[in-house]
């Protein structure tokens, strides 16, 4: 008989978990922004550009600029930041799941992620005002899968990691939370999300 273990916080990722991103929409309209292909745009970029986006190197306009400087012409700073945050949906069966579990454990945000991503999706996200606390990669200034971000994340938690459940789309990153003492699901979608936490009691 599997043994339900005991939870003190859980844990979730937000891209792909809270909200979906379809990465190519955002590549194909920041190319047409910018006046080229997408092979292009993507072409231009520096290997390690997505690194320092989600480090926190390029913070707001900063990354706008910076783009403006590598891809040639210039956006404006409010078409810019629409088109930066277009690619994102809510991931609408989840919200609930989210919810009800506010009154029965801790919940905690981790997300490798932007400044301005996050500042476009927070107001669509009412549920986060329920959450014990956010760990973003840009604020933080360490990614996933490095421990330092998961300890972190434990820290806001106020409980053991052994305590803790956490969620991320990306077998990788729930693989190195695993090595930091968490249990540590890759979520598929909301429906095996719940069915997972029946392994749990809060």
């Amino acid at each position: 008989m599997t043994q339900v273990k005991q939870l003190g916080a859980v844990i979730l990722d937000l891209g792909n978990v809270l909200v979906f991103h379809d990465n190519e929409k955002l590549f194909t309209e920041m190319a047409k922004t910018f006046g080229c292909s997408k092979e292009e745009f993507k072409a231009k970029l520096e290997p390690d550009f997505w690194d320092r986006v989600n480090r926190g190197q390029v913070k707001g306009d900063a990354l706008r600029l910076a783009l403006e400087e590598r891809m040639g012409g210039q956006v404006s700073a409010a078409e810019f930041t629409r088109v930066w945050s277009c690619h994102f949906t809510l991931n609408v069966p989840m919200l609930p799941l989210v919810d009800a579990l506010k009154d029965q454990t801790r919940l905690v945000l981790l997300s490798n992620t932007h400044d301005l991503h996050f500042t476009f999706l927070r107001p669509q996200l009412p549920v986060l005002q329920h959450f014990r606390g956010v760990v973003l990669s840009c604020e933080v200034g360490c990614v996933k899968p490095e421990p330092e971000i998961f300890a972190r994340a434990v820290e806001l938690a106020g409980c053991p990691p052994e305590a803790c459940v956490f969620f991320d789309d990306l077998a990788p990153y729930v693989q190195a939370a695993q090595r930091q003492g968490l249990n540590a699901h890759v979520y598929t979608d909301a429906a095996a999300f719940a069915q997972t936490l029946k392994n749990y009691r809060f």
